[in-house]
């Protein structure tokens, strides 16, 4: 998981955005955030989601090293997911269609 924060920080850091502006997106505190970045809380799927539109990327460029970043078939997961999703005829975010 370490990795997944650092790339967060990464990429914001090359988008000149702050902290505070990633956690009023989210909704959530600065503290909070700063958490993520340092992987002090494991990043979920919303989470993900989340960071991955407010930078305006895919999901899979902030955790592409799925290996490194908890388990192994993170990346199969997040696919089967929306194909259960389609399958189920259940609403995708528009960034995920």
């Amino acid at each position: 998981m370490k990795i997944c924060g650092q790339n967060i920080r990464k990429i914001r850091r090359e988008r000149d955005l702050t902290q505070e502006y990633m956690a009023f997106e989210m909704g959530i505190s600065q503290k909070a955030y700063s958490d993520i970045e340092n992987s002090k809380v494991k990043i979920n799927l919303e989470i993900l989601t989340k960071i991955s539109d407010i930078l305006n990327i895919k999901p899979s460029d902030i955790c592409s090293i799925s290996h490194k970043c908890g388990n192994n078939d993170y990346e199969d997961k997040y696919n089967e997911l929306i194909e259960y999703m389609k399958k189920n005829n259940i609403a995708l975010p528009d960034n995920l269609q």
